[in-house]
This record gives C-alpha cells, sequence and structure tokens, in this order.
C-alpha cells in the first residue's frame, strides 16, 4: 500500500493529461499545410480531431453557417459549434465549458502566430477569437 505522500508526489511528478479526448471533426484542403499544423495543435490539446479532406470547402463553411466576413482556411465542427480558422484549444475549451448561444469561434484570416501558423524568428501578430452569433454578430471572445 502507498503512502499517502507517495501517491501526492506521483500524482505531482506525472505530466498532466487532458481530462478527457473530445473528437473534433475538421474540414480542410488536403493541400494545406497550415491546416494540419493545427490539428497538430488540437492533438496536443487533447483534442481527437477527426480529418475531413475537401476540395470544396466553401460549401462546407456554407453548411455550417460560417459568415463570409469570418472565413479562415480550415472549418471544424465540435459539439454544434463551428470552430473557423486557427482558434487556440484553449478557447474551444473555454466555448465548451461556457456554452454561450452561439454559432461558434473564429479567428478571420491566418494571423502569425496564431496556432498553426507559427514562423519560426518571426514576431507573432495579436488576434482575436470572435464568438459568432445568429445573424453574423460578432464579440471579442479571447485576446492572444
Amino acid at each position: 500500500m502507498m503512502k499517502p505522500t507517495s501517491v501526492f508526489l506521483l500524482a505531482f511528478l506525472l505530466p498532466a493529461l487532458p481530462a478527457s479526448a473530445q473528437e473534433i471533426k475538421v474540414h480542410l484542403s488536403p493541400t494545406c499545410g497550415c491546416c494540419k499544423a493545427w490539428v497538430r495543435h488540437l492533438e496536443q490539446a487533447g483534442f481527437t480531431p477527426r480529418v475531413v479532406e475537401s476540395s470544396d470547402m466553401a460549401a462546407i463553411k456554407r453548411a455550417t453557417g460560417v459568415p463570409d466576413k469570418v472565413q479562415s482556411c480550415h472549418t471544424a465542427v465540435i459539439e454544434g459549434y463551428f470552430v473557423e480558422g486557427h482558434v487556440p484549444a484553449s478557447d474551444i475549451r473555454k466555448l465548451l465549458k461556457d456554452r454561450p448561444a452561439a454559432l461558434g469561434l473564429a479567428v478571420p484570416d491566418m494571423p502569425v502566430g496564431s496556432p498553426g501558423m507559427e514562423v519560426p524568428g518571426v514576431t507573432p501578430d495579436k488576434f482575436e477569437t470572435l464568438l459568432v452569433s445568429a445573424g453574423g454578430q460578432t464579440v471579442v471572445y479571447g485576446k492572444h
């Protein structure tokens, strides 16, 4: 039988593991390297990405309700929300915890330094994650 101090030390020394590996469906172009880098970011954060390659991303964005003004390169879906572009995994976790009345999250364009868009030796851009509600209205959900 382990002593209580041994159990504490074991728990302290083990790496923190995610509570659960939530599946997230990621639609991306088969030729997009930054999209694949974002998928690796999700895996490292404890998500289980299910990648679906598509040659018609515009159709995917229309089907998931992503407004034109917040579009980026890839579109993911998790628990009824869309996740558009290089959204940090921490913002996705916050979305799933908060459960706001919204369509999803977006990081429009492709800011340098956002997950999957890291460029060695280049200063990262400041960027915002937007919460997108019905009608396409947005509010800032995260600042990075």
